[in-house]
């Protein structure tokens, strides 16, 4: 019989996605959040809705609905879990909310356990860089809200996916909801054990032969996990961060994903090929990366401001910063592209602007 894994995902929202996968797949998951969620999740359980070709409206994978041979779904705060009873942690948070209270202390304990780990962030974890030859992961330690978080995992432990699948949690809904805008794989590089990696591939398969049964349809569902060889292939969500997502942020406000993407297409289209030579001078190659026309096509679905780009224009006052990180990289490599030092300043200033209005109002509350 094959094995059935257990999988550890910090993050209750985008984690739902690929934890909703593994569990079709016959794989228990347990997510990593809030109590007040963790108790949501483990009363009424996870509902992920997605488009799936071929088919009017979205289609539900509700956990309380899955068959005896899926596996089991629980939640918990980071206080509450025991890191030795799980195979495998996936990284599924935002990159500054490593450091809160709980999950910090979760996190050194996964490192001393010396568990491998698959991240699902857009921000690459500093022990992922750490195994791409010849960059100097030290000095981009400024890239990251509190960098001795990462100080002790070992980069072999560590792999990361390409995020490309697109999902939000509708504003209307409870938090144990998530929408899927746009249902691709998740690419994700081998790890340097041979048997860490095997437990990958044999998840990649168990997707894909899982099935979710709608009206006595058996459906094949869209959002996969693709394992590759190359550690280069998650290095391709950056030109699309950079081309879209980020310049999502304006000097006044923000605009979407298409309009960042379509405004100016030969802009985009230049941003776009820079990063990915950044990328091919690192040691990638051109299969590893995604073609901007493939791209730009997919960005037309995307309607609605970046991630990064809502959490500042509602005050965040601490993002992930790929922008950043990949000037610095750039500059390890003589590179420089105008575009994307203009894309740094414009987030430099917006999270100046929050931080001295988020010190204004707990002044006027002290005062008060």
């Amino acid at each position: 019989m094959k094995k059935q894994f257990k999988v550890l995902i910090l993050g209750a929202s985008y984690g739902s996605l690929l934890g909703s996968k593994l569990l079709m797949a016959g794989h228990s998951v347990t997510l990593v959040c809030r109590q007040e969620t963790a108790d949501l999740i483990n009363r009424e359980g996870t509902r992920v809705r997605m488009p799936v070709k071929g088919r009017e409206g979205l289609v539900e994978i509700d956990s309380r609905d899955l068959p005896p041979t899926a596996g089991r779904l629980d939640a918990m705060p980071p206080q509450s879990v025991q890191v030795t009873q799980y195979d495998l942690v996936c990284l599924a948070m935002q990159e500054p909310q490593y450091s809160a209270s709980g999950v910090r202390e979760l996190m050194q304990a996964v490192a001393r356990a010396k568990l491998p780990c698959l991240s699902i962030m857009n921000m690459p974890p500093l022990p992922y860089l750490a195994r791409i030859p010849g960059l100097d992961a030290k000095a981009l330690r400024a890239c990251y809200h509190d960098p001795a978080v990462w100080e002790q995992f070992e980069p072999g432990l560590m792999t990361l996916c390409s995020p490309d699948p697109q999902a939000f949690r509708p504003p209307e809904e409870r938090p144990n909801v998530l929408q899927v805008g746009l249902p691709t794989n998740f690419k994700v590089a081998r790890f340097e054990d041979l048997s860490h990696t095997a437990m990958l591939t044999q998840m990649e398969q168990d997707i894909a032969d899982a099935r979710l049964d709608v009206s006595g349809e058996r459906l094949d569902l869209p959002v996969k996990l693709k394992v590759h060889d190359s550690i280069f292939v998650p290095l391709a969500k950056w030109a699309m961060l950079l081309t879209g997502n980020y310049r999502c942020i304006g000097a006044q406000g923000m605009r979407s994903i298409k309009e960042a993407v379509h405004g100016d297409i030969m802009q985009s289209r230049a941003v776009y090929e820079w990063v990915c030579q950044l990328c091919r001078q690192l040691g990638a190659l051109p299969e590893d990366l995604v073609p901007f026309d493939k791209y730009a096509a997919a960005g037309t679905g995307l309607l609605k401001p970046s991630s990064a780009a809502r959490a500042l224009a509602a005050g965040a006052t601490d993002i992930e910063r790929i922008d950043l990180l990949v000037k610095l990289v750039a500059e390890q490599q003589n590179l420089q592209s105008e575009s994307v030092c203009e894309t740094v300043r414009l987030v430099n200033g917006w999270l100046e602007r929050n931080r001295k209005a988020r010190a204004a109002q707990a002044t006027e509350a002290e005062a008060a």
